[in-house]
């Protein structure tokens, strides 16, 4: 029985070990995780080792194979229940002390993501949606990392010990690195000065909606629907007092004058936008705000928060279990969370217009179907060229989605809702209806003898705003 134990074992790793030397251009980077399996779980981080594989080098330019001590770590809720798991990966040296590597030229991190993507049908929606944000909205000041918003990834293949596992995208954090959050300090006498502050969203329980919250133990890690993300050491009310003071903004008991004169120091308006827009346009249907995080750089300096999304896989038509997901987006989803709840219902300083004009800036071209096609057959090709797509099905169709054969087949039905979701919007936002003027000059509009030019509330206009929705001869039209 020894034998016959010791032989599979062997054969098994030897699929690493061959794929690694049939390693071509065609390939996705291998990814083994070296580690006991028996240990692993999703509280706490066990020692390992791993080894990329990459025929572009994109690790390092002297050698197509990099190894490194780290530490794993199952990922996930839901998720982790699913038998093709997501991982958390730590980077360490030989001294245990953590260990920065530019992993596929993404960034200096030692902390990674091996996303399984279990419950995707075509293993890229997540991915997809994260490129598109990060041409879309950039943080409102400077980073060191391209004033980033979201994550980059590269789709590999996992093996485990040797043993093939899957397909996957292996992708940095949003984190206080990432976003430029400025670090906590320990003053001399222990005291912990909180600085940069991240919260995620964890369900939709109270205070998810930014209108409420329950008074709750403050000391935990947890508070009402938020999981404190940075700093994470130090729960208190120190800590968890800046949202508490945002929800008491966002609430009824502030007047609508003060909202109005206000709300700005709280929120990046344009990313609020973005957040809105985009979300609509790949109808992310987990976030909003659950799976979105709450940052501010400095909360020492001001209280203004910014919204970046997370977990996208329930997008592009798909489900939370995978399933389809058929419905499309609706431009008021978010009137009844704060802030939207009065910028968007009440257009103030004309929010709505604000969400139109960014509708119509990449409704035919970021947003376009042609342009979301491009991208899942790109991503689809570089699947199947490579053999990644027929291991994948092999492996795990059926555990715990059903997968098509040839992706292709399943792209279909996800470029179709594209189409549908993409002319719902269109028409919501009346983009067919609108003309558009090109003001890139900040020039006076004129359209008659008189420039007669009003705001969608009937006041007449002599010099339009750069960008707005303005009553032109009864007829609106975009000024951009």
């Amino acid at each position: 029985m020894f034998f016959i134990f010791y032989a599979e074992i062997s054969a098994q790793e030897n699929q690493y070990e061959q794929m690694k030397r049939e390693l071509n251009e065609n390939s996705l980077p291998l990814v083994n995780m070296i580690v006991d399996v028996s240990l692993l779980n999703n509280s706490k981080f066990v020692s390992g080792e791993i080894e990329i594989s990459d025929w572009f080098r994109r690790t390092d330019p002297n050698a197509d194979v990099v190894r490194f001590f780290c530490k794993y770590r199952i990922r996930g809720g839901t998720a982790s229940g699913f038998d093709k798991k997501s991982f958390a990966v730590k980077l360490y040296n030989e001294n245990e002390d953590e260990l920065d590597a530019n992993i596929f030229g993404i960034r200096e991190d030692n902390s990674w993501i091996l996303d399984a993507m279990a419950i995707d049908r075509i293993r890229m929606r997540n991915r997809i949606c994260f490129d598109v944000w990060n041409e879309m909205s950039q943080t409102p000041y400077e980073t060191k990392y391209e004033n980033r918003n979201g994550t980059k990834g590269v789709f590999v293949e996992v093996f485990i010990n040797g043993n093939y596992n899957g397909l996957y995208c292996m992708t940095d954090k949003i984190d206080r690195k990432l976003l430029g959050l400025k670090k906590t300090k320990i003053n001399e006498d222990g005291s912990v000065a909180v600085k940069g502050i991240m919260y995620k969203g964890i369900n939709w329980k109270k205070g998810y909606n930014l209108l409420s919250y329950e008074e709750r133990d403050t000391n935990m890690k947890t508070w009402n629907s938020w999981e404190l993300q940075y700093p994470d050491d130090y729960p208190s009310i120190d800590t968890w007092q800046p949202l508490m003071d945002l929800i008491d903004f966002c609430s009824d008991s502030t007047s609508d004058d003060i909202f109005v004169k206000e709300y700005q120091n709280f929120f990046y308006t344009e990313n609020l936008v973005d957040y809105a827009v985009f979300t609509m346009a790949m109808n992310v249907g987990d976030n909003g705000y659950k799976n979105t995080f709450l940052s501010v750089v400095d909360i020492t300096k001001g209280h203004r928060y910014m919204l970046s999304p997370w977990d996208m896989d329930m997008s592009l038509g798909g489900n939370y279990d995978g399933d389809y997901n058929e419905n499309v987006s609706h431009v008021d989803r978010y009137d009844k969370k704060a802030p939207f709840n009065r910028l968007n219902v009440r257009n103030i300083d004309g929010f709505k217009d604000f969400e139109v004009s960014k509708w119509i800036k990449y409704h035919n071209t970021l947003f376009s179907p042609q342009s979301i096609s491009n991208r899942m057959d790109n991503y689809a090709k570089s699947f199947t060229s490579s053999g990644a797509w027929e291991r994948e099905y092999t492996k795990w169709n059926g555990n715990p989605v059903p997968l098509k054969h040839d992706i292709a087949d399943e792209l279909a039905y996800v470029k179709e809702w594209y189409v549908k979701n993409h002319d719902s919007l269109c028409a919501q936002f009346g983009t067919d209806k609108l003309d558009i003027i090109d003001n890139s000059n900040n020039e006076v509009v004129k359209v008659n003898n008189e420039g007669a030019v009003y705001d969608l509330a009937g006041c007449r206009l002599n010099t339009p705003f750069k960008k707005g929705i303005y009553l032109i001869n009864g007829k609106k039209v975009v000024v951009r």
